[in-house]
């Protein structure tokens, strides 16, 4: 016995660094023995394809073996796999079931996924006091995505009294373990939050989720840098910030840019660039940037006059500057115009 623990632990510690052919040779004679922890590990190599041809039907049958000794990952790997439907039809029960019983040993990642079917009611009658107690447990137990999902439960009322202040506890605990969304919910906190406004905090927080590619948080740390918040004043940086959600289809984003181009500010100031960006955000239905599509088309020392155009984004704002311009316009021309405003207005009732 002492024997094939030191030679699981060998194997483990092969699997950890990479050598996969290794770790295989050790887990399939054992697994093949009935070594519940040899089964369990045989499956994910299995899984993942490595030392082995990627076999989702031979991972599920040494999870299943392994689980069916009481192995709890394995109980929770059989739990997704239903869940998923991954090589057997999916099957809401089957997960709860599967989940439950590792849940029960403490599996961290079978107590939120099991909140998660309470919550859903998926094979299970709703019920938000269950899914409370196990994203509670998984979170205690340090689970990120349950840190961040009581996070969010607290800070928004779902089920519970609304308390900010354990919403912020729960992220926080979340977002010093990486979770970008927990990171860019506390920079949102501090940022907005009365209390406890602390725009120095929420840029750092900002900033560590935008560099993990958060749009929503690349956008506030962009603003932030063009206020001067907790920061000092950088338009460079502010549009190197918004560009990137911009970029993405941020809406907000394309309408910052656009105002950016328009007034010089962290870049040349460029007419062109700055119409391309707010059609895109306009295109969206940002009003913002469509009353200042109307503005620039309007203006001649932009070189871009156009009254038709500026028409057609006044008259789709309701704005009353629609009526000013109208006395330098033509007949057929205002007819164009709202004609345009017309069929963007349809195209776009839906949306």
């Amino acid at each position: 016995m002492e024997n094939v623990e030191k030679k699981l632990s060998e194997a483990v510690e092969a699997l950890n660094e990479g050598n996969y052919q290794v770790s295989f040779e050790v887990f399939k004679p054992l697994a093949e023995q009935g070594d519940a922890e040899a089964q369990f590990h045989l499956g994910f190599l299995y899984r993942i394809g490595q030392a082995v041809k990627q076999d989702y039907q031979q991972a599920y049958h040494w999870y299943l073996l392994s689980a069916e000794q009481g192995h709890a990952e394995a109980q929770y790997k059989i739990g997704l796999m239903h869940y998923k439907g991954q090589v057997v039809e999916k099957n809401y029960q089957e997960a709860f079931k599967w989940y439950s019983l590792a849940a029960k040993q403490e599996d961290r990642k079978a107590q939120f996924n099991l909140g998660v079917l309470y919550r859903r009611a998926q094979g299970v009658n709703r019920d938000h006091k269950k899914a409370l107690d196990w994203f509670l447990a998984a979170g205690k137990q340090g689970y990120p995505i349950a840190q961040f999902t009581l996070g969010v439960i607290y800070a928004n009322g779902q089920g519970v009294v609304r308390d900010y202040q354990k919403a912020f506890n729960w992220y926080l605990l979340a977002a010093e373990q990486g979770h970008v969304d927990a990171q860019h919910n506390l920079g949102w906190m501090y940022y907005h939050e009365e209390q406890i406004q602390d725009f120095e905090k929420a840029f750092k927080w900002y900033s560590l989720a935008a560099e993990q590619g958060d749009l929503k948080a690349q956008f506030s740390l962009g603003v932030m840098y063009d206020n001067g918040q907790g920061v000092p004043q950088d338009y460079q940086k502010a549009f190197k910030w918004i560009s990137l959600p911009a970029e993405k289809g941020d809406a907000k984003a394309q309408f910052f840019l656009g105002c950016m181009y328009e007034d010089g500010q962290g870049v040349s100031q460029d007419y062109t660039e700055a119409i391309k960006w707010y059609t895109l955000a306009a295109e969206q239905g940002e009003p913002m940037a469509q009353s200042n599509l109307g503005h620039l088309y309007a203006n001649e020392q932009t070189g871009k006059l156009d009254y038709i155009q500026a028409h057609k984004w006044f008259n789709i704002t309701g704005a009353k500057e629609k009526e000013k311009i109208e006395q330098f316009m033509s007949p057929n021309q205002i007819s164009e115009a709202q004609k345009l405003a017309r069929t963007w207005i349809n195209e776009h009732k839906d949306n």
